[in-house]
């Protein structure tokens, strides 16, 4: 039987927690795998658990902030040292790709040495990228917008996206971080089957408000923000008042779930 499952290698907020890693989501479609976002400390949580390293397909990061992409040297020394051989796709930002390339030199994870080629890629605005069996479209969010306008720099540091994963008549969302729930318009152009969706940027209910009889089968709230992480049971009395009809649960680290 095929596998078409997501497992919440890290579901924590970005804040230093004893008790969640950083965001990191490994998406099984049937024959293909992949990652989308790369916190730490995801080279452990491949080593703990049951997907080899040559399983995975490619990685796809959301936005530049550590949580999300601090896990990703680690994780190609672990290629590197166990000998990966296929070659790996990873998708992130535009401004990122450089930078990329040269924070793995400085770490000396060179080209030469790598017993893979590593393909670094730009991500574009609503332009579809294959993985293995799986489409993968990012849609632009405003999750960095305020920083975008409090911090001047030439370059500009601040896309971030969500995504929709497409494979076999499966469509799942996944959120990454939002400036606000609308951010997940475009994934409604028709149901999906499953939506793993933050609840960190925004309170609880303008998000349970936003998906009340959304056209979804599932969603699995992940990313909390502390103050809701530590006090779980009042979130999901809310989620329940507010979802009747929805069915969703609170995930944590380690968890599978299938769609």
């Amino acid at each position: 039987m095929r596998d078409f499952s997501v497992s919440c290698l890290g579901v924590g907020d970005g804040w230093p927690c004893a008790d969640r890693n950083h965001a990191a989501f490994l998406y099984r479609f049937g024959p293909t795998t992949l990652l989308v976002d790369c916190g730490e400390p995801v080279d452990r949580c491949f080593k703990a658990g049951k997907v080899t390293r040559g399983d995975l397909d490619g990685i796809v990061i959301s936005h530049l902030h550590p949580d999300h992409v601090g896990g990703l040297f680690m994780l190609m020394q672990g290629f590197w040292l166990e000998k990966r051989r296929r070659q790996l796709p990873v998708y992130l930002p535009a401004t990122g790709v450089k930078p990329l390339r040269d924070m793995l030199e400085a770490t000396l994870l060179f080209d030469e040495f790598l017993p893979f080629r590593l393909q670094i890629a730009p991500l574009r605005t609503r332009r579809p990228i294959r993985i293995g069996a799986v489409n993968v479209t990012p849609f632009p969010t405003t999750h960095l917008d305020a920083l975008r306008a409090k911090v001047r720099r030439k370059r500009d540091y601040f896309s971030s996206y969500c995504f929709l994963l497409e494979s076999a008549g499966w469509r799942v969302g996944h959120s990454a971080d939002l400036g606000k729930p609308s951010d997940l318009d475009p994934l409604w152009e028709r149901p999906l089957d499953l939506l793993v969706c933050e609840v960190a940027h925004f309170e609880p209910g303008e998000i349970f408000s936003y998906l009340r009889d959304r056209p979804v089968k599932k969603v699995v709230f992940v990313h909390l923000a502390g103050k809701h992480w530590n006090n779980l049971s009042a979130l999901r009395r809310l989620a329940a008042k507010c979802l009747r009809r929805t069915p969703h649960l609170f995930a944590r680290d380690g968890q599978v779930i299938h769609f």
